[in-house]
């Protein structure tokens, strides 16, 4: 027995569902600091600042104090990046949720339950980039719940949704720093087909990328 059911959205599920979500996305922050951090400009203008810092002051406390004040900085541009991204979704499609997935062609959003308790969120909808697919979008699962396979079995069934529908395949959006995401949609079949980097300045910034997967249904 699985232990839990996928259904599709109902109005009541609302205020858990955009928790879910907002839970789910504040969880990288911490990978994406450490991935900002990672970025040569970002390892460049922290040695300049130490060794400026060092040379004028003859000290190391300085030069200290400063790098730690940078980092923090750099820390909270990434909480502040993602809580805009966060307070974006939460205004455009998960504010109305029924009208954006259910009540759209070819749209559907369906939540995970376990034991009457909603865990996971999962949606489709057409791709305006590519007409012949529909996109994966909001998977989220409680980090309670994660390891159960809901993740996989809500990815089943937006193929399945896909497939019935006639559309040729699945694709979905990923960012560099969700790696068990990655790992997940590349189990399920997914193959990577680019990356790119978000077009918003915060993103150019930190080199914050995105990985586009396809699912080809026909290989199913």
């Amino acid at each position: 027995m699985a232990g839990f059911k996928i259904r599709k959205y109902q109005d009541e599920d609302a205020e858990v569902v955009k928790e879910i979500f907002t839970l789910g996305m504040s969880e990288h922050v911490p990978s994406s600091f450490m991935h900002v951090l990672k970025q040569p400009l970002t390892q460049m203008v922290l040695m300049c600042t130490f060794c400026a810092l060092l040379t004028s002051s003859k000290s190391f406390l300085l030069p200290i104090l400063a790098l730690t004040l940078v980092l923090a900085g750099c820390r909270q541009f990434v909480v502040y990046s993602f809580h805009k991204y966060i307070e974006t979704s939460l205004a455009k499609d998960l504010s109305n949720i029924t009208e954006v997935y259910l009540k759209q062609k070819d749209s559907c959003f369906w939540v995970a339950e376990s034991e009457g308790r909603v865990v996971g969120t999962v949606a489709c909808l057409p791709n305006e980039s590519v007409p012949e697919c529909l996109e994966l979008k909001r998977m989220s699962v409680r980090r309670s719940h994660r390891g159960r396979g809901i993740a996989k079995a809500m990815c089943g069934t937006v193929a399945e949704f896909t497939r019935d529908r006639g559309y040729a395949a699945v694709v979905l959006y990923t960012s560099v720093v969700q790696t068990d995401a990655q790992r997940l949609y590349e189990h399920s079949g997914y193959e990577r087909c680019r990356e790119f980097c978000v077009p918003e300045l915060a993103a150019k910034i930190m080199n914050f990328t995105l990985i586009e997967y396809k699912l080809e249904l026909h290989r199913c």
